[in-house]
């Protein structure tokens, strides 16, 4: 009975694509004309943060530029998604569009990113917002990531491991240097949470890397709690053009 009226409704309502709303085979999909515009990373990239790299990949740990010249609190990052085009529409559709239905695909294409940051004790937690910010916004996309991403590699999952306590200017316009003062000391372990950092690798998620200020000030924040180790993913990576 259940099967035949899934079957119903799939006839009524057929699945849709996210991005066009054209009809496509399954639930939370991409039809083909916008998978192939949508900038998924692959192949050789940065190990710190994700960003793509020109090249193959090989055995060897490979940087960008930018990690290469910044000493960063974290030691690898992964992202699925450039943040251009349907990537940033993805991404904006979910933080401001209120589009949950995003979590399940993104969490997907997420967790095959996170494959080789995956280690043994590892605790997935979200960069936190702040408390006025999330009244005003109702939900952390960041959190809403980090949870399907933690059920998905079955991995546990502290949704306030983290706390930004002190509200801090939009970082839009900041250059680097701006962007990681703001962020000084805005982030903590919350008191409450802090035996389940100590001795143990963190994966940090949220939605975007820009600069990597505020995964900065979270990672830092755990590696003053005690965790062995803090790794990021996103769903998407900043990437300047050539």
């Amino acid at each position: 009975m259940t099967e035949a009226f899934q079957t119903a409704l799939r006839l009524v309502f057929p699945p849709r694509c996210l991005l066009c709303g054209a009809q496509v085979d399954s639930d939370f999909g991409l039809c083909g004309p916008c998978w192939r515009d949508t900038p998924f990373i692959a192949g050789l990239t940065c190990d710190a943060c994700g960003c793509p790299l020109p090249g193959e990949p090989g055995v060897e740990r490979e940087l960008c530029d930018a990690c290469l010249a910044n000493a960063l609190p974290w030691s690898r990052g992964r992202a699925a998604l450039i943040y251009r085009d349907n990537g940033r529409r993805i991404v904006l559709a979910l933080k401001h569009g209120d589009r949950h239905d995003i979590v399940r695909p993104a969490s997907l294409w997420m967790a095959q990113a996170a494959k080789p940051l995956l280690a043994d004790g590892m605790i997935v937690a979200p960069v936190p917002l702040h408390w006025s910010r999330m009244m005003r916004r109702r939900f952390n996309q960041a959190a809403l990531l980090g949870a399907a991403v933690a059920r998905r590699t079955r991995c546990p999952w502290c949704p306030d491991l983290l706390v930004r306590h002190r509200r801090t200017a939009k970082l839009d316009g900041l250059g680097v240097a701006a962007r990681h003062e703001t962020l000084t000391g805005a982030i903590a372990v919350h008191r409450r949470r802090a035996d389940r950092v100590g001795g143990r690798p963190v994966l940090l998620v949220d939605d975007v890397m820009t600069s990597g200020a505020t995964l900065s000030a979270a990672a830092q924040a755990l590696l003053a709690r005690g965790a062995t180790d803090v790794r990021i993913l996103t769903l998407a990576r900043v990437v300047k053009d050539d």
